[in-house]
């Protein structure tokens, strides 16, 4: 389904002001599955973006911008998936091939973005020595614009002239290289595991690994699916964080606290 210039143009300028969220604000704009979200309503699919929103979520699991580092575009690789597909019976196949490229050649744009970006704050540097705060502030936010147009302007023209080349491209790899995509579904669920492998390196996992267990067992042997294991495992961490405040304050919870009656307290 081919876009309107509406659509096109408002999916551009929420890439950027998305990602300028992600370095300012944090309300969650930018997030991985809100973007697939909000841009499946946009175009009529909300199940193809949570979809691929939840899918591209999974592969980025662990990963994130450490010490300045650019990695993986997996929100506008999102966008780019959910406006351009036209179906969810097609979401894994545009996931892996269209998706995952997308998401790596946005790599460079964020380097662009960053680059672009020192230039705005080489003036900063320059009113701090002569203390002039409203130069500094000036500056700062007009930092904000290269970082804006390193998604804006990718996601534009990517929506406008792409949805025919992307259309045109999976039909002729399914038809014509099988194999291919194959090969790269395969990879696509590896990528889920090496996220949550990444994952666990950061996560107390010796601490709690009964926890890890009974999420396994949930999983693999009675099936549950990923919601209920998700609200078992809220449930457990609300109790162990329970359990450390009483430990650390000393106090355990007396009968007032769980129901009891007033007069059997002394």
């Amino acid at each position: 389904m081919e876009l309107n210039i509406l659509q096109v143009l408002f999916l551009s300028l929420y890439a950027g002001i998305a990602m300028v969220d992600g370095l300012s604000f944090g309300i969650g704009l930018n997030g991985i599955i809100q973007t697939g979200v909000v841009t499946g309503i946009f175009v009529g699919r909300p199940e193809l973006g949570l979809i691929v929103g939840g899918t591209l979520q999974s592969y980025a699991l662990g990963i994130g911008t450490y010490g300045g580092a650019s990695i993986p575009n997996w929100t506008s690789a999102a966008m780019l998936v959910t406006a351009l597909g036209t179906s969810v019976d097609q979401a894994q196949t545009l996931i892996t091939m269209v998706g995952v490229p997308l998401a790596a050649l946005g790599v460079q744009f964020d380097i662009l973005g960053r680059m672009s970006n020192t230039f705005f704050q080489r003036r900063a540097d320059k009113f701090v020595e002569v203390g002039d705060l409203k130069g500094i502030e000036r500056m700062n936010l007009m930092g904000t614009i290269p970082w804006a147009l390193s998604r804006t302007i990718p996601m534009f023209v990517a929506l406008y002239f792409g949805g025919e080349a992307v259309t045109n491209f999976t039909a002729f790899i399914n038809n014509n290289i099988p194999w291919l995509t194959q090969g790269f579904q395969i990879a696509g669920k590896i990528l889920p595991g090496v996220g949550f492998t990444i994952l666990l390196k950061y996560l107390p996992v010796q601490r709690h690994f009964t926890w890890l267990i009974v999420g396994f067992v949930l999983s693999a042997y009675l099936k549950m699916d990923t919601l209920g294991v998700a609200l078992i495992g809220l449930a457990a961490a609300l109790l162990v964080y329970r359990t450390n405040v009483e430990g650390v304050g000393g106090v355990a919870a007396g009968p007032s606290d769980m129901g009891g009656d007033d007069e059997y307290d002394e």
